[in-house]
């Protein structure tokens, strides 16, 4: 069962975002907390979203994400930020009914673009996603801004 994000289900998001971390080989960078999490999900003017997957009424996937915008295009587009699933979880539908229910929110929002990161390592979720007819965009670098060089180029405006 593929669904929108309820605040009793902040707690076992919350561990799933650092599951997501530690799969990513990454843990010690994810500071989230509930309150963190609550407050960008269900606060007075909230600006992330997200859909989790049930099974057997367990959280046992979810996906977390907000609204782009592309200036040349003139329409919103969704930016996924993460999508995981537990392992064990795994095969069984829903990350594609995460997916699916991504793409619907597009379509139903009259939305533009779908668009996420995948690290480069990360063979499965690079197959699952062109399963599911996603196209890598190659012409473009990420870049970032965080941490000490965003404090330094704060300061020097």
């Amino acid at each position: 069962m593929i669904r929108r994000v309820r605040e009793s289900d902040v707690d076992a998001v919350v561990q799933l975002v650092h599951d997501l971390a530690a799969y990513e080989r990454a843990p010690q960078e994810c500071h989230l907390t509930a309150e963190q999490l609550r407050a960008a999900l269900f606060g007075p003017s909230p600006a992330l979203f997200g859909h989790v997957a049930e099974a057997d009424g367990e959280v046992v996937g979810m996906s977390l994400w907000f609204l782009s915008f592309s200036t040349w295009t003139g329409v919103h587009g969704l930016y996924l930020e993460d999508l995981f699933v537990r392992p064990e979880h795994r095969g069984g539908g829903h990350g594609r009914g995460l997916f699916l229910a991504l793409a619907k929110e597009c379509a139903d929002r009259g939305l533009g673009r779908f668009e996420w990161s995948v690290l480069d390592w990360n063979q499965p979720a690079i197959d699952f996603y062109e399963a599911m007819g996603a196209t890598r965009v190659t012409d473009w670098y990420r870049y970032r801004l965080a941490d000490e060089a965003l404090a330094k180029a704060a300061a020097r405006a």
